[in-house]
């Protein structure tokens, strides 16, 4: 029999509701896992213990009262240290902000607690989020439970290696760059960067309010094992927030029941070099889909690279208005790295910012016109295997290496638009990801395809952490 800590969120939560098992022990097996694992992966930077333990034995009272449930009753979950948990502080992985408390939680915490979830833990990340590999100024680096020698992913790298190995069955993260995805790749999970505005995100903790690129770009969203759960986590945290003016209740697109669409494979996207084996991987899944029946067909999306150029702009042009405030908050890496960033982007990328909003509208309405015809499309998470923590800070390759890999998850930033990523099996020894992207608001769409690859291939976690 599986331990419980092996479960994912919502067979735990049917296992609580029919007393199977109490909340107080798949809390404790839990806990128990994380002293078992945590060392070796520094993944879990803050335990709520006691308040988790409360929360539990109350889960467990309202079961035997015949009360009513909610989806995830009595399932523990994690939470990253930039997503406001009320009475934690939301550090952003900095020292500046160690003793930052929210007084509030944000929309999706309070909305996994209706659902009965109990936050028992928080996760690492880079300083700000701003690195595709975590080590925080704050908490030191997090390792990949498959490699110690090559990254977790980031930002949600906490995330991604604490839910790969054990110590909790869903969590929450977030994406502006591929850092609900990048993980995922890397620690061989599942995860959901949802369209723009269908989960809502506020803090308490200033800065309140987005710069552009974010109010464009950034979500919050579920990270799990199981595809099962990640929808879950989507329907649990959907709908409009007054606290984010940004966020709808949405009407959804999913495929009919056993829908057969027409799919586009793209195992080497434009602007870089491919890992072999990463786009044999990704060819791999093209074949099975295309044998369960769906009509699978190469194709590229108009001006890819386009959308990967306008991204970095956008990001610059954020990171070049806050330029005099990050030293006093940003550690030594982060701000090299920034910096690296910054230089490699030459003095101006575009002379009329309202040109770049202009061609940006171009191409999600032509990626929205390419989705008609190709409603889902199937490409590499990452184009190159895990990297090796610092590669990204070498100062002649670290920029050029790091925008080459991570290309494949900027699309979908860009424009806004859902994009899941679920493991497409394992290469060399480290998992890839698959990314099903869709149309804005066919997020439903996505996940039914990444759980088809996933009853096609099966999940490969949860791990024990390899140490050595």
């Amino acid at each position: 029999m599986a331990e419980l800590w092996q479960l994912g969120a919502l067979e735990l939560a049917d296992r609580i509701r029919t007393k199977e098992v109490s909340s107080r022990e798949v809390l404790e097996a839990h806990l128990a896992r994380v002293g078992e694992c945590n060392g070796a992966l520094n993944a879990i930077v803050r335990l709520l213990t006691d308040e988790a333990r409360t929360a539990a034995d109350a889960a467990d009272a309202a079961v035997a009262a015949g009360a009513r449930l909610g989806r995830l009753h009595g399932v523990p979950c994690t939470v990253k240290e930039n997503i406001d948990l009320a009475g934690t502080p939301t550090t952003q992985g900095v020292t500046a902000l160690a003793y930052a408390v929210a007084t509030i939680d944000a929309p999706t915490v309070e909305r996994m607690r209706a659902a009965g979830a109990i936050p028992f833990a928080r996760t690492n990340l880079p300083d700000f989020g701003l690195r595709v590999h975590t080590d925080s100024q704050l908490h030191g680096p997090t390792r990949n439970p498959w490699n110690p020698d090559v990254t977790a992913g980031g930002s949600s790298g906490g995330e991604g290696a604490a839910i790969a190995s054990g110590m909790s069955p869903i969590g929450l993260g977030n994406d502006i760059g591929g850092s609900l995805r990048n993980p995922a790749h890397c620690c061989g999970i599942s995860s959901l960067k949802p369209t723009v505005g269908v989960i809502p995100m506020a803090t308490v903790v200033p800065p309140e309010d987005m710069t552009l690129s974010s109010q464009l770009m950034v979500v919050e969203g579920p990270m799990a094992r199981r595809v099962a759960d990640v929808r879950a986590g989507l329907e649990i945290l959907a709908g409009q927030h007054w606290r984010d003016p940004r966020s709808v209740t949405a009407m959804l697109t999913d495929s009919a029941p056993g829908e057969r669409l027409r799919i586009a494979v793209l195992t080497d996207p434009p602007g870089g070099s491919t890992d072999p084996g990463i786009a044999g991987a990704i060819r791999s899944i093209a074949d099975l889909l295309a044998d369960a029946g769906h009509d699978v067909v190469d194709a590229t999306p108009p001006n890819y690279g386009r959308t990967v150029d306008l991204w970095r702009m956008l990001m610059i042009d954020d990171i070049r208005a806050q330029k005099d405030l990050l030293p006093l908050v940003l550690g030594p890496d982060a701000l090299a790295l920034l910096t690296m960033f910054d230089e490699s982007s030459g003095p101006t990328l575009i002379p009329d910012t309202h040109l770049m909003h202009a061609e940006r509208y171009a191409l999600m309405r032509q990626w929205a016109a390419f989705h008609q015809e190709y409603p889902v499309l199937l490409s590499p998470t990452w184009a190159q295997q895990a990297f090796a923590p610092g590669a990204d800070l070498d100062p002649d390759t670290g920029v050029e290496m790091m925008t080459d890999t991570i290309r494949p998850v900027l699309p979908s930033n860009l424009l806004g638009t859902p994009s899941v990523v679920t493991p497409a099996g394992v290469v060399d020894g480290l998992p890839v990801g698959v990314q099903v992207m869709g149309d804005r608001f066919t997020d439903l769409r996505c996940l039914t395809v990444a759980a088809e690859i996933e009853s096609l291939v099966g999940t490969i976690t949860p791990i024990d952490p390899i140490t050595s």
